[in-house]
């Protein structure tokens, strides 16, 4: 293995939750000299078309959270399928190590790394361990967290735990350069409401009837950019229209990162690449966590802003018309408090996660090199 070019295979899937810090930890490698693959699924390709690796192979995968024991056992399968043919993934590429990012997309490579002796880091972006990463955390040679204090890692783990942050990618980062401007008095207050990459049907629900309970002459005065599912989004136009609210609504917006940094305010889930990127760039927020989940962890993520200042945590079962348009009044009233929390954001904000990430993962490397412990 020639050390001044190792090749790393980065495993992650399912969301762009997953691959976006996976994108940035490998414009970060690529910086360093260093080769990078990715192993995902058939879900993230979508995602992964312009994912700067030199080479992208697709890995069978399953979530085992079906009720039924024949989905179960078709889950495992498929797992042990995809386990198999990372086996023979990682035999040709020959990785120095395997970075996995979360979800059961990153199981079957991991295992096969941890099989074949190769160095692992996985990494926890939420505030919560996941499912598939406690999984996998016993088989890790470094564990890398986005926050300094998550919950759910196994006791007695025998990796190594290193709080890195959670990597951001570059066009976050130039967004990040956009300071905040604050809402001046009888100015337009700039209104961002995305619901995570796969849209968010709460959001369509609450976000226009909220709209149409604030005053006309605060009505006048709010823009509203709206990301809403295809199934939600000619009715969200139409609420909007009817209103005569300025509005933007799509189901995706490629060029989010700018249109956070153009943004006064942004209701939004909370991810964990969210929540980062909110923090990295600086701006407040009204965060309405997923509710259901198992691990809770789009709430531990949201605390993590609310306890600073950042953002106003609003769980589902409060977050109605009547509670957001409440909000938005008070922000109008105290336009202040807009530029107290767009600050408190950026004081939470970790801006190299990825360097950090790289780094450990590089440093893990030269130690395997040399035979030394990580």
């Amino acid at each position: 293995m020639r050390m001044n070019a190792p090749l790393i295979l980065l495993t992650a899937g399912g969301t762009g939750g997953h691959l976006f810090p996976a994108e940035a930890l490998a414009n970060a490698l690529k910086a360093s000299g260093a080769k990078v693959a990715l192993a995902t699924d058939k879900r993230a390709n979508a995602y992964a078309g312009s994912f700067p690796a030199d080479e992208i192979v697709e890995i069978p995968s399953a979530t085992p959270s079906g009720r039924s024991v024949p989905q179960m056992a078709g889950a495992a399968l498929m797992l042990g399928r995809g386990t198999l043919q990372s086996v023979s993934v990682i035999r040709r590429l020959k990785p120095a190590a395997v970075v996995g990012f979360g979800g059961y997309p990153t199981v079957p490579p991991v295992i096969a790394a941890s099989l074949l002796k190769v160095p692992t880091v996985i990494h926890e972006a939420n505030g919560v361990m996941g499912r598939a990463n406690r999984l996998l955390a016993r088989r890790a040679t470094v564990i890398a967290t986005g926050f300094a204090n998550i919950k759910g890692i196994p006791a007695n783990v025998p990796g190594k735990v290193v709080h890195t942050g959670n990597p951001i990618r570059p066009a976050v980062l130039e967004a990040a350069r956009q300071a905040y401007a604050p809402l001046e008095a009888g100015g337009k207050l700039r209104l961002l409401v995305v619901g995570g990459s796969q849209g968010a049907r709460v959001m369509s629900d609450v976000v226009p009837p909220a709209i149409e309970l604030l005053p006309v002459e605060l009505r006048a005065r709010i823009a509203v950019t709206q990301q809403a599912r295809g199934e939600d989004l000619e009715r969200v136009r139409e609420h909007y229209q009817r209103l005569g609210v300025a509005f933007e609504a799509e189901p995706f917006f490629k060029d989010l990162p700018h249109r956070l940094g153009s943004a006064h305010l942004v209701v939004s889930r909370s991810g964990a690449s969210t929540v980062a990127e909110l923090a990295v760039i600086g701006r407040p927020s009204i965060l309405v966590p997923l509710p259901g989940s198992l691990d809770q962890d789009q709430a531990a993520n949201a605390r993590t802003l609310g306890d600073q200042g950042a953002a106003i945590v609003c769980p589902q079962s409060d977050f109605t018309p009547e509670r957001l348009a409440s909000e938005i009044r008070t922000f109008f009233q105290e336009p202040d408090r807009l530029t107290r929390a767009a600050a408190a954001a950026h004081s939470a904000s970790i801006t190299d996660a990825a360097e950090r990430l790289a780094q450990a993962v590089l440093s893990l490397i030269s130690a395997n090199h040399n035979g030394k412990s990580p």
